[in-house]
């Protein structure tokens, strides 16, 4: 065996460690040998940060050189994505290192023929069709009539697979759509990290796993600042690959209207953070049809940083009354909205949390439909909320304007 083959074979992480990749280790050696030389369908999930769409990167340009013939389909979630890979890829190819491999076992020079933001072609293809060797696309892209040897799927599954049914669904029928693509002796090899019990995880070859706590690629001190950082089911699915148990789950599958209009002169809360960990949460509502239609948006900053972006929305969608808590700094946020502008309701509260949430918000989460403009961290929170949630700031917001709406005042008085 030609001794280039061998190191390849052997070593090709050592590969990426010379074209400056340095910090992958032999765990990313097993991945490497694995996506290059597997030949049956395999699944390997790995946590954020891990380095899968590094390995894949020199992976496809290493069987682009080593079986110039074999046509590769690299699929991810979306077309920016595509080109971020598709960029370093070529700047792999172009390297020193993989022009004299190329020499080496072809006696060729290598030259890129075709590049363009989704397809790639070496000079070593000798393919009679004509079939380009590397065709990148997002899942939304065309599959009808082509085929491929090697499919990769990188990150196919996402946060919107968690949020939304209709977006699992979908991801799974592409999905199975690669298998009638697929040639006969071709396999599939999909990298990411699982975001709900039912995503397209649940139907692909069972997964290898490697979590935060076994690959040495993350510190203690590390996996617990992003700990502080994320919400709870987000750190499960991105750095332990696990999902929140069921048992505690209160909200799922969200609604979501294109509409934005629907909110338009509804009105509005928010849920002041004035320091720490806590979010800042503002909601509109526009109530019709017994369908509550919400725009939310969330950010982990104090109410004196984001006040003119809040004010910004108000007068964009035309709101009506904006509800504000006077407990915590007995009206002062809300003095400052009525300056720039806003018809401010301030009011006492007094009621328990967890109930507010749970009574008003789970009564009516099955008519509630947000624009989907809506922050994904503000949904996400919500989906995350049970009794013991870190972070419940959106919907408290939330519930605390259903329950205005729907005119129940006996647990808070308006000032």
């Amino acid at each position: 065996m030609n001794k280039y083959l061998q190191f390849i074979k052997n070593s090709p992480y050592k590969l990426g460690q010379r074209l400056g990749f340095n910090k992958l280790t032999e765990i990313h050696n097993e991945w490497l040998y694995k996506m290059i030389f597997n030949k049956n369908d395999t699944t390997l999930q790995a946590h954020r940060g891990s380095y899968k769409t590094t390995c894949l990167s020199i992976a496809i340009p290493l069987l682009m050189i080593l079986r110039p013939s074999r046509p590769i389909l690299f699929l991810i979630k979306t077309d920016s994505d595509v080109k971020e890979v598709v960029r370093q890829i070529v700047k792999i190819l172009k390297t020193d290192e993989m022009k004299f491999l190329a020499k080496e076992i072809w006696g060729k020079k290598l030259v890129i023929t075709t590049e363009t933001q989704n397809e790639l072609n070496l000079n070593l293809n000798t393919d009679v069709k004509g079939t380009n060797q590397l065709v990148a696309m997002g899942i939304g892209g065309s599959i009808t009539g082509k085929h491929f040897d090697y499919i990769f799927t990188d990150d196919i599954v996402n946060i919107s697979d968690r949020t939304s049914k209709a977006e699992r669904d979908k991801t799974k029928f592409i999905y199975n759509e690669l298998q009638n693509i697929k040639n006969r002796d071709g396999r599939i090899f999909n990298t990411g990290t699982p975001w709900h019990v039912d995503d397209c995880f649940s139907i692909m070859p069972e997964a290898v796993k490697y979590d935060c706590y076994t690959t040495g690629l993350m510190t203690d001190t590390d996996i617990a600042n992003i700990k502080k950082q994320m919400l709870p089911s987000l750190f499960a699915a991105n750095y332990e690959l696990r999902h929140i148990a069921s048992e505690d789950i209160i909200f799922e599958n969200p609604k979501y209207t294109d509409n934005l209009h629907l909110v338009e002169q509804g009105d509005c809360h928010i849920d002041c953070a004035y320091g720490g960990e806590d979010y800042t949460a503002f909601t509109i509502i526009k109530k019709l049809d017994n369908k509550y239609y919400v725009f939310g948006k969330i950010w982990r900053k104090r109410i004196d940083e984001i006040k003119t972006q809040i004010i910004a929305y108000y007068k964009q969608y035309m709101s009506g009354k904006m509800y504000m808590e006077l407990n915590a700094d007995k009206g002062f946020s809300g003095k400052e909205m009525r300056v720039l502008g806003a018809r401010v309701q301030d009011y006492y509260e007094k009621e328990n949390k967890y109930i507010k949430i749970v009574t008003y918000l789970k009564k009516a989460w099955d008519n509630v439909y947000f624009t989907n403009n809506t922050d994904k961290e503000y949904i996400q929170q919500i989906l995350d909320y049970n009794e013991n949630a870190e972070h419940d700031d959106a919907p408290d917001s939330l519930a605390s304007l259903l329950r205005i709406l729907d005119g129940r005042q006996s647990n808070f008085s308006f000032e």
